[in-house]
């Protein structure tokens, strides 16, 4: 097991890019290219950088250089030979073949195209341009890169004691979780935290004790890389980013309206199984619930990613009764800012009504809170989202209006052509 604390006082940057491979990534960044490459390859997008905690001044704590040398080493990046192997004869979630030749033989002769970056006040603007599939593929790398550099920023100011009590106190707090995640009868969890990691390695210490310590209940990892070195099933199905874009391309209001549900048809000529997940939030629950057709249904289940996700799953179980469909047989994943009491308070709700699951991100893997004197490793809450498609500005509205996006004329357009009236204001921690 690498000594992370030795390894950060020691730091070599040509041992440790923040990014190692193009499938250190999140799975269903790879499930997502591949839907864009088949059925909207030539869509032009334009994804961006938004940082929600602007009380961090990302230009004043990274120096601009240093984030362009870990940049500009993602697009010399290529698929290696063994990462191809695992992708093209790997089995996922029961399927061999999950990745089709056609798209691997892309994928394998990819590099990432340009970006942009320019320091405005105390952030940075970063953006990526050109065609969907392409550019796609920055979003989760342009985040852990942001977030690991800000870690090095703090942890460089720390003599070699200080990172090893650090890194004991880190990995203390999180046994601590484990143990009390053990205690959660039913449980299963997997690792979503990629996006907004401490750092590649802690990820990959946190991945390995959640193995450890929960067995049977960890039930594998998000990160694709991660997931190949530790022999772990890899996790995930599709975001907002789909929805998002295939609404900005509609033509009218009528398009609009149709376009969550246009997704999901391409979708289901592709996936089957538990690769059929709605997430549905997009444009509001409750009305993409209401209008949905009925073979949705019939679908695995739902990710609830936004708003009261006890709110969220009832809505969901209601839904399911009123299609005619058992919902103890469905599957209701949570991954919307979890820690473990609210991981428990759910499973207790929900366990022998639905099938409950749990993605854990943030607060697995970059839960350095109290740990500094000035609390400078907090993690906050930071985006990279597709802002455009074919020139027609993007637009979320979620089940928290704190965290939609969008121009505001276009956002009031939204909540009109989905039926969306008064919202919660949730506070977004991470």
């Amino acid at each position: 097991m690498v000594d992370i604390a030795t390894r950060v006082w020691n730091h070599k940057w040509k041992i440790d890019p923040i990014v190692r491979s193009l499938i250190d990534t999140d799975f269903y960044k790879l499930l997502m290219c591949q839907s864009v490459f088949r059925n909207k390859p030539d869509t032009q997008v334009r994804f961006s950088l938004i940082n929600r905690s602007s009380h961090v001044p990302l230009a004043r704590l990274i120096d601009e250089g240093e984030l362009r040398e870990q940049l500009d080493h993602i697009r010399s990046l290529s698929l290696r030979r063994g990462e191809s192997t695992w992708l093209r004869g790997n089995t996922f979630y029961g399927k061999r073949q999950m990745f089709r030749p056609d798209f691997m033989e892309w994928f394998e002769n990819l590099r990432l195209p340009a970006y942009e970056l320019e320091r405005v006040g105390d952030q940075y603007e970063l953006t990526f341009e050109g065609k969907w599939p392409e550019v796609m593929l920055w979003e989760i790398s342009a985040l852990s890169v942001l977030m690991e550099l800000r870690s090095r920023a703090v942890l460089n100011d720390l003599g070699r004691f200080e990172l090893q009590v650090l890194y004991a106190r880190a990995m203390t707090k999180l046994w601590e979780k484990v143990e009390q995640l053990r205690g959660i009868d039913g449980l299963r969890i997997a690792d979503f935290g990629t996006r907004r990691r401490h750092s590649f390695l802690w990820q990959d210490w946190c991945v390995q004790a959640m193995f450890e310590g929960l067995g049977s209940s960890f039930v594998g990892t998000s990160n694709c890389l991660i997931a190949k070195n530790r022999d772990l099933e890899a996790i995930g199905t599709n975001a907002h980013e789909l929805p998002m874009v295939y609404a900005a391309l509609a033509e009218d209001d009528d398009e609009l309206a149709r376009a969550p549900y246009d997704v999901l048809a391409d979708w289901h000529e592709e996936h089957e199984g538990n690769l059929r997940m709605i997430l549905p939030d997009t444009y509001g629950t409750e009305g993409f619930l209401r209008r949905a057709p009925d073979w949705l249904a019939g679908w695995t289940g739902i990710r609830i990613d936004s708003g009261d996700p006890a709110q969220g799953a009832e809505t969901a179980i209601r839904w399911w009764k009123e299609r005619g469909e058992d919902p103890t047989q469905k599957l209701v994943i949570f991954s919307d800012g979890l820690d473990v009491e609210k991981i428990a308070e759910l499973q207790a709700q929900f366990s022998g009504r639905v099938r409950v699951s749990f993605g854990w991100g943030t607060l697995l893997t970059n839960d350095f809170r109290g740990l500094t004197a000035d609390d400078s490793l907090a993690p906050f809450s930071m985006v990279c989202k597709a802002v455009s498609a074919d020139g027609r500005p993007t637009v979320k509205l979620s089940d928290n209006p704190n965290k939609a996006m969008g121009p505001q004329h276009q956002i009031e357009r939204y909540k009109r052509v989905f039926g969306v009236g008064d919202q919660k204001a949730i506070e977004v921690v991470v």
